[in-house]
């Protein structure tokens, strides 16, 4: 097994680096800090939360096969239920191939009870596939990730987790590595429930600048949840700074 990919990679495989930052399936090893705050909740009167997004990606192989490994921590720091601290982490290993017109991949995703708090996390053990594709052009991009989560071990008294998540990627290429496109968009079905929990709408922005060799991507972006029968943010606005490291 080896490390590979960055940011030279990416623009070698036909993708700009302004690009290749909003794709999930690109060989890219990166660092973002993502700022999410709630200004309303559905179900819950007077209430709002703020939430920072911690994540790594890092690509490699194994023999011919190149991966793209991802971790994704939340930290609460304001919540509905008075509690702040870690959440649950979800950790993804995608296997990618590419093709003419992009590239797929498919892996296992799992998702980790690290929550210090019993309000901040499921108390759960989940693991599933994960699949999807981006397809690609000059300036469009475009495609959809999709990850299943089905609880196997954890909290005997918590509910168990059964979800399916869809995430659309949609993203157009501006003068001056300026981009937009859909915002990080998880519609999330749960199968317990038999109905949609969260369905967001979203936008974002982002620009991508160099501070001497170093790619960072700063973005910003709306969304609203059409789904209003759970307790879930009804609005938020986010903030990330993305460092890409070229290897």
């Amino acid at each position: 097994m080896a490390a590979c990919g960055g940011a030279d990679e990416a623009a070698a495989a036909g993708q700009s680096l302004e690009q290749a930052a909003s794709d999930p399936t690109a060989s890219l090893m990166s660092l973002s800090v993502q700022d999410i705050y709630a200004g309303s909740y559905h179900q819950i009167d007077d209430e709002s939360g703020n939430t920072l997004l911690l994540r790594a990606s890092v690509p490699f192989t194994t023999g011919s096969l190149a991966h793209i490994a991802r971790a994704t921590l939340p930290v609460v720091t304001d919540s509905p239920s008075g509690e702040s601290g870690l959440s649950d982490l979800v950790l993804f290993d995608l296997v990618k191939f590419e093709k003419s017109w992009g590239r797929w991949g498919i892996g296992p995703v799992l998702l980790a009870p690290t929550a210090t708090e019993d309000a901040l996390g499921a108390g759960k053990w989940a693991i599933g596939p994960a699949i999807g594709f981006v397809a690609r052009s000059n300036k469009l991009m475009w495609g959809l990730f999709n990850q299943n989560l089905f609880s196997f071990a954890g909290d005997g008294d918590r509910e168990d987790v059964n979800l399916s998540i869809l995430q659309p990627i949609v993203n157009y290429s501006l003068p001056d590595r300026w981009s937009v496109g859909t915002s990080e968009m998880n519609f999330t079905y749960d199968w317990e429930k038999d109905a949609w929990a969260v369905l967001p709408l979203g936008v974002k922005l982002a620009r991508l600048v160099k501070f001497g060799k170093l790619p960072v991507q700063f973005s910003g972006g709306y969304e609203y949840n059409l789904t209003d029968d759970y307790v879930a943010p009804k609005w938020t606005v986010n903030f990330s700074v993305k460092v890409l490291f070229p290897i």
